[in-house]
Formats: C-alpha cells, structure tokens, sequence
C-alpha cells in the first residue's frame, strides 16, 4: 500500500480546518495540495477522530495483518500435516 505523505495527526488537523468552515473546503485542499477526492476519503477514514483514535485504529490494524499472516501460516502447516497423514495410512504395507 502506498504511504501517505501525511501523517494521521496532520490529516485530522486538515480536516478540522476543512470543518471548521472558516474557508471552503476545495480551497482547504488546495492550500494543503491535496485533492477534494483525497479529503472525502479521509473523512470516511479518519471522521470526527482524535489523534489518538488514528494512532489506534493503526496499531489495530497491523495486529490484524500480523494475526491473519498466522492464520494462514497455520492453515498451510494443517494441510501439509493432513496430506502426509493421508500418504501413510494410504500406503500398502
């Protein structure tokens, strides 16, 4: 996955400033170079959150993808083990 230019707590001050309406949004994102596609998505990311809901909601997120790499780690082991339990029992004698 591409990494962000910017940080979570820069992306949640820009949308505060977005929301804050002091200025229009298209013009928040053009003073922060970023398009409005950009500051939508943000917005369904990051909503109404604080810095440190992001900061958790990113360590949440990498113990997610380390848990489902040991799921499948495992998942592979399991069938391995099956497939040779099936040749023995299977073999002539």
């Amino acid at each position: 996955m591409k990494r962000s230019r910017f940080k979570e707590e820069q992306i949640i001050a820009i949308l505060k400033e977005a929301k804050a309406g002091e200025m229009p949004a298209n013009a928040v994102c053009r003073k922060h170079d970023i398009s409005e596609q950009t500051s939508y998505r943000w917005k369904s990311e990051f909503g109404g959150g604080e810095v440190s809901d992001a900061k958790r909601l990113k360590a949440i997120e990498e113990e997610n993808r380390r848990l489902k790499t040991l799921v499948a780690d495992l998942t592979l082991d399991d069938a391995a083990l099956k497939g040779l339990l099936i040749n023995v029992w299977s073999a002539p004698r």
